[in-house]
């Protein structure tokens, strides 16, 4: 990726280019087959979740795709559970609430979350820490907020942006909606409290001053529907899917293409084979013709197996470089 300060995430001048990651879901479902109590059970799930969200946040992704790998996971049904606490999820589900609620601002929690099982001891996960996870005295160009019920007599919405007191912003916005509110460039808070703020697409700190600022959740229903319900108006222009069975280059022999929205997809313990074999609407005969690139990121292992948690810090230290040689010969 490019460089990028400790405190801000910023790169020089703005940034159109995004990196998404795809994630199977059933690791969740692998978790929660084993014969553990519950509650044991259920930390062991919310630590995934976590390291995930910080790997994601330490590689500055801007999006996740949480994706429902097999028949099985999409149908899951309460009997069928080893654990109960949030029977009605599948995989897929339970790991895209939880990294949806990592990746919001702590000040913001208990307004956007109402209690939830799946929740359940979230909080006590370590912080993920991005550039718009903010103190209360630290400033930048946009903070996150959530819209209250109270109104200003003159038109517009009151903005909780986690200071000591709430903003104004010029657009009636319904109450409990989360919002990207940019600040202007006076880091005095006390002169805003006058003023009327403006609320501006999520996407406007990257875009505009090129600042992290954390990654979207996207729940997709199988391995197709990462590519098909892309958000993206031209979809992934290039494609990463990572393997065991995939070609072995050199990261400094890597060479990626400049592109628009770069897709990196992780299977689950059973691999992409599996996911493709799971996935009636796919009708390749192998996951690599999925892709524009399939890697071992990990040649010669020591262990047979390597977690999802683990490939992922893996690849995306190995795609570092590349990425960045992308990056420079598209500007």
């Amino acid at each position: 990726m490019t460089t990028a300060s400790r405190d801000d995430g910023k790169v020089s001048g703005g940034r159109s280019w995004t990196i998404s990651m795809a994630v199977a879901g059933s690791i969740i479902d692998n978790t929660q087959s084993h014969e553990l109590a519950s509650l044991v059970c259920g930390v062991e799930i919310r630590q995934l979740a976590g390291q995930i969200a910080r790997a994601a946040a330490i590689f500055r992704i801007d999006e996740i795709v949480v994706y429902d790998d097999s028949e099985k996971s999409a149908k899951l049904s309460a009997k069928s559970r080893k654990w109960n606490e949030c029977a009605a999820d599948t995989g897929g589900a339970f790991l895209a609430r939880l990294l949806q609620f990592l990746e919001t601002p702590q000040y913001l929690r208990k307004s956007l979350y109402t209690m939830h099982p799946s929740l359940k001891y979230a909080g006590m996960l370590p912080p993920i820490d991005p550039p718009h996870h903010l103190r209360q005295s630290e400033w930048l160009p946009y903070r996150e907020g959530v819209v209250l019920e109270k109104r200003p007599d003159d038109g517009g919405s009151f903005v909780n942006v986690g200071i000591i007191k709430d903003v104004r912003i010029s657009q009636f916005i319904k109450a409990g909606t989360r919002v990207t509110v940019a600040m202007g460039e006076d880091s005095s808070y006390k002169r805003l409290f006058g003023k009327k703020l403006k609320a501006v697409p999520p996407t406007e700190p990257r875009e505009k001053m090129g600042l992290y600022w954390g990654f979207s959740v996207r729940l997709a229903s199988s391995l197709s529907a990462v590519f098909t319900e892309c958000p993206f108006e031209d979809g992934y222009d290039h494609t990463i899917g990572t393997s065991e069975h995939g070609e072995q280059p050199n990261p400094t022999d890597l060479e990626i293409p400049p592109f628009r929205h770069l897709l990196v997809v992780f299977g689950g313990v059973t691999g992409l084979e599996h996911s493709l074999r799971e996935d009636s609407s796919l009708e390749v005969e192998e996951v690599s013709y999925l892709f524009d690139r399939y890697l071992n990121v990990c040649p010669e292992q020591g262990s047979r197996t390597i977690r999802t948690e683990e490939a992922i810090l893996i690849a995306l230290q190995y795609l570092q470089n590349p990425i960045q040689r992308a990056c420079s010969r598209g500007e």
